[in-house]
C-alpha cells in the first residue's frame, strides 16, 4: 500500500471515507429530512454497485483506511447486501450508520463482512417523543435491534441529535441507559442544513449537556484519539460511555480526516463545503478520477467548508444541501 496521498493544503491526512448509498429514508426526522415532499434522486443518477466499488477502490489506493456506509437509510437499498459484501473485500475497516429498523435482516451480512461496530441513529428513549421526531412508529423495533446487535457482540454507538425544546431531557435518560448496557452514546449538537429551520437558539451546547450530566453523576474523562470527533466520558460504574460531537460550539476541523461521497457520486471534502466534485460523471465518461480526488482534497478549507460564521447564520443562509442529500 503506497503512502497516503490524500493530504490537503493544511497538512491534514485523510483516511476516512463516508459513502452515502441513498438519499431515501424510511423515517422523517425534522433535522435531516424535514420536508415530506423532498424528492429522492432518480436511480439513473445514483451510483450503482459497480460504480461504488470502483470509486471506493480508487480512494483505498490513495490512502483510505476506513469506510462508513450512510444514507438516508443505507439498508433500504435493494442491493445493500451486495455492496457491503463487495466493500468488505477491500483492505479497510468497514462500518455503517443506520436507523436500525432493518438491522435484523442484516446481522449475518454484517458478520460475514467482519463489521465490528455499528452506529445507530436514535434521538430519544421515549416512544411518543420518537414518533414526534420521526413521524414513524418503529421505536420498539429499533430498540429490539439495538439489543440484537449487543447480543451478537457488535460495538454499538448511538447517535443522538440534541435539540432545545424537543428532546434535551433525553440526554439524562441515555446516560442512565449506559449503566446496564455497553453502548457508546454520542450527543450531537444540532447542525444547520437546508430546510431544517436551525438557529443558534435551538442548539444545546456541549458545555450545557456536560454540566447537566455532572450535576447528577460522577463523570470521568476518557482519552480521545487524534482524529476523534467525539469528546468521550464515562460515569463511574456504568458499562457504557457517552460523548459529545460539538460541531457548533467547539469544531474539530484542525484534526479532521474525513471525506464524503454522496449517493449521486459527488465528492465533498467537508460536511459544510460549498462546492462538490462530480466523480460519477467523470467515471461514466471513462475518465480517470484520481486527479479530481486529489485536487478536491487539497482545496479543502481550513474550517467548516469556509463558512466560518456558521454559528451566526440561519440554515437558509448556508450554502449546502439538506443532510439527507449529503449523507449522515
Amino acid at each position: 500500500m503506497p503512502d497516503n496521498k490524500l493530504i490537503d493544503s493544511f497538512g491534514r491526512t485523510h483516511e476516512y471515507l463516508r459513502i452515502s448509498l441513498t438519499d431515501a429514508c424510511n423515517l422523517r426526522c425534522m433535522y435531516c429530512m424535514p420536508n415530506e415532499t423532498i424528492e429522492v434522486t432518480q436511480s439513473s443518477k445514483m451510483m450503482n454497485a459497480d460504480e461504488i466499488e470502483t470509486i471506493a477502490k480508487k480512494f483505498v489506493e490513495l490512502g483510505i483506511k476506513k469506510i462508513r456506509l450512510t444514507g438516508g437509510e443505507p439498508l433500504i437499498r435493494k442491493d445493500a447486501k451486495d455492496i457491503i459484501q463487495r466493500l468488505s473485500k477491500l483492505p479497510v475497516e468497514l462500518t455503517i450508520s443506520t436507523n436500525a429498523v432493518f438491522v435484523n435482516d442484516f446481522i449475518e451480512t454484517f458478520k460475514e463482512a467482519k463489521m465490528s461496530s455499528i452506529n445507530v441513529s436514535l434521538d430519544t428513549l421515549n416512544e411518543e417523543e420518537f414518533f414526534r421526531i420521526t413521524k414513524r412508529g418503529d421505536f420498539k423495533k429499533i430498540m429490539s435491534n439495538i439489543h440484537l446487535l449487543l447480543q451478537n457482540d457488535f460495538r454499538v454507538k448511538v447517535n443522538m441529535v440534541v435539540m432545545k425544546g424537543m428532546n434535551e431531557d433525553a440526554v439524562s435518560e441515555f446516560v442512565a441507559y449506559t449503566k446496564d448496557y455497553p453502548i457508546e452514546v454520542r450527543f450531537i449538537e444540532f447542525m444547520p442544513f437546508a430546510g431544517n429551520k436551525w438557529n443558534l437558539e435551538t442548539v444545546v451546547s456541549y458545555d450545557e449537556m456536560l454540566e447537566k450530566i455532572s450535576s447528577t453523576y460522577t463523570v470521568e474523562k476518557l482519552p480521545d484519539d487524534k482524529s476523534d470527533t467525539t469528546r468521550k466520558y464515562k460515569v463511574k460504574g456504568h458499562k457504557g460511555s457517552f460523548g459529545f460531537i460539538a460541531t457548533i460550539t467547539q469544531p474539530f476541523c484542525e484534526s479532521c480526516n474525513r471525506l464524503r461521497l454522496t449517493a449521486d457520486g459527488k465528492m465533498k471534502n467537508c460536511l459544510f463545503s460549498q462546492t462538490e466534485t462530480d466523480l460519477l460523471a467523470t467515471l461514466r465518461r471513462g475518465k480517470d478520477i484520481e486527479q479530481l480526488i486529489l485536487s478536491t482534497v487539497y482545496s479543502k478549507k481550513e474550517a467548516l467548508g469556509g463558512q466560518q460564521t456558521l454559528a451566526s447564520k440561519t440554515a437558509e443562509q448556508l450554502e449546502n444541501r439538506s443532510m439527507i442529500k449529503i449523507g449522515g
